[in-house]
């Protein structure tokens, strides 16, 4: 089977290896200039991991993580950890997400990813589908796969009217650095004052990730420096937390990523009997559940197992899309939960509550 997958991002490089392994000629298309990743670090639980165990890279990204504690703290210091549950509900990997992309690239081969490519829609046919390019002849292929993000293009062809939207006031800044002397356990999520959020942890060795975020974030005004260390007071009580204050101020600007957090509405439909989305391109969150990419990994293993079952395509994609909406309603659920948690202490209690769920009822838990 010909599969074209939009995207070379960490789903699509993840769902265009994980199709090789059942015998899919894929190709990868990318609009990009070049192979990289939006953002520092991603967190990978261990329902993502299996998924790369599976694809012979799971000890590879273990050799460039750093195996994080989910803890919260109050704003000023106190660490809270919802009690009664198992170490893996508490416990992920951090990981660089350029290092990652660039590993699974390599997986997937990088003679099959097409870079600096732009798909313009597509126009499915009862025995293919042709994708269509801004520069170029139409490409034909048995099966499209829709991984290129929030803002996709295969999904505003799939399902006009989609287009992502912003989650007002809901703003994030992070930056990877060399690693310091701040402490090594990190202080991962701390919840402040005014809706914010903010914390830093080892990403990998001999780097650390600092990240602050607001949901009413107000007018921005200023650097983006200046922006995301004005945030940062709101999680830094009577001293407490300096060392991310130090971080952000030695940050130089251009390497702080500031970003307006975008959603994707819910869709009324996520495949065609040719055309499937996955990742964020269908079910694009809020990140403070530092769960998308383990979720969109989850996406991919459940279509390679649908397609594997040999029934006819347009089957595999209905099933594919009937388990996983059926997974991302509560998904949503936990997610507005956690957003709207009262304190630290609620926090860490809904929090421990979702990733114990998504651990234990993920896909060949």
């Amino acid at each position: 089977m010909r599969t074209v997958i939009v995207g070379a991002g960490l789903v699509g490089l993840t769902t265009a290896a994980s199709l090789r392994l059942i015998g899919h000629e894929v190709i990868v298309l990318e609009h990009a200039p070049r192979v990289r990743a939006a953002g520092a670090g991603i967190a990978l639980w261990p329902n993502a991991l299996r998924e790369l165990d599976t694809l012979g890279v799971g000890d590879g990204v273990r050799s460039i993580s750093e195996t994080v504690e989910a803890r919260f703290l109050d704003a000023a210091g106190h660490p809270m950890r919802a009690a009664g549950y198992d170490p893996a509900a508490h416990q992920f990997l951090m990981v660089p997400r350029p290092d990652l992309n660039n590993l699974l690239a390599d997986t997937v081969g990088r003679d099959r990813i097409r870079l600096g490519t732009h798909v313009t829609g597509f126009t499915e046919h009862d025995t293919h589908v042709e994708v269509h390019l801004a520069d170029g002849a139409p490409l034909r292929a048995d099966l499209l796969i829709g991984a290129d993000g929030v803002y996709s293009d295969v999904r505003t062809a799939l399902e006009p009217g989609s287009a992502a939207v912003a989650q007002a006031g809901n703003f994030a800044w992070r930056a990877v650095l060399p690693s310091g002397d701040e402490r090594p356990d990190g202080t991962f999520v701390t919840i402040g004052h005014a809706r914010t959020r903010g914390g830093y942890t080892r990403v990998a060795p001999g780097q650390t990730m600092w990240w602050v975020g607001q949901f009413d974030a107000g007018e921005l005004v200023g650097s983006k420096r200046d922006r995301a260390l004005l945030r940062a007071g709101n999680v830094a009580e009577s001293g407490w937390h300096d060392e991310l204050l130090e971080m952000i101020a030695a940050t130089p600007e251009q390497s702080i990523l500031e970003n307006q957090i975008m959603l994707v509405p819910e869709l009324r439909r996520w495949t065609t009997d040719r055309v499937a989305l996955i990742g964020d391109a269908t079910h694009g969150l809020s990140p403070h559940i530092a769960a998308g990419g383990t979720l969109g990994m989850e996406d991919a293993g459940v279509l390679r197992a649908e397609l594997a079952k040999g029934c006819a395509t347009a089957t595999a994609l209905g099933r594919y899309e009937s388990i996983r909406r059926s997974r991302f309603e509560e998904v949503r659920q936990h997610s507005a939960a956690i957003e709207h948690a009262d304190g630290a202490a609620e926090s860490a209690e809904r929090y421990a509550a979702f990733t114990h769920w998504m651990i234990n009822t993920a896909p060949s838990a």
